[in-house]
């Protein structure tokens, strides 16, 4: 009688556990798509700050306008460092060529190097771009 009465509360009890493993993976589930949601929100956010920050810079250069101050954050365009452009992989000398097993890549760093000392390196040119700051 005792083990069968002890058998009885196990699967009860075996019931319960079972409920509440559902309801942890239920709810697992339902924070990953939470989750999924506000990745997708945070996404949203990050491009429509890019967009805008773009915006704003193109039309401060459009008007001449090199800063703006105001009691929130000053605004101001500032170069970026001077970075390589490959205009044509193909025409770069294996000099400037990083080994990458079974394949070449080009050594922006040296090609930079070697463009800024005025040594001319075939197929590539520096580029400054601008950004926006806002402190």
């Amino acid at each position: 009688d005792t083990l069968e009465g002890m058998s009885g509360e196990l699967e009860v009890k075996a019931q319960n556990v079972a409920f509440v493993i559902r309801n942890a993976e239920s709810m697992a589930e339902q924070i990953k798509q939470a989750e999924d949601a506000m990745a997708k929100r945070r996404k949203a956010f990050e491009n429509r700050a890019t967009k805008l920050r773009s915006y704003l810079l193109e039309n401060m250069v459009a008007t001449g306008k090199a800063s703006i101050e105001c009691p929130y954050f000053k605004l101001a365009i500032r170069n970026n460092p001077e970075s390589v452009v490959i205009d044509a992989e193909s025409q770069i000398p294996q000099d400037y060529m990083l080994e990458i097993p079974a394949t070449y890549s080009p050594d922006k760093g040296l090609i930079k190097q070697s463009l800024k000392d005025g040594v001319d390196v075939p197929g590539c040119h520096l580029s400054r771009t601008q950004s926006l700051s806002i402190k």
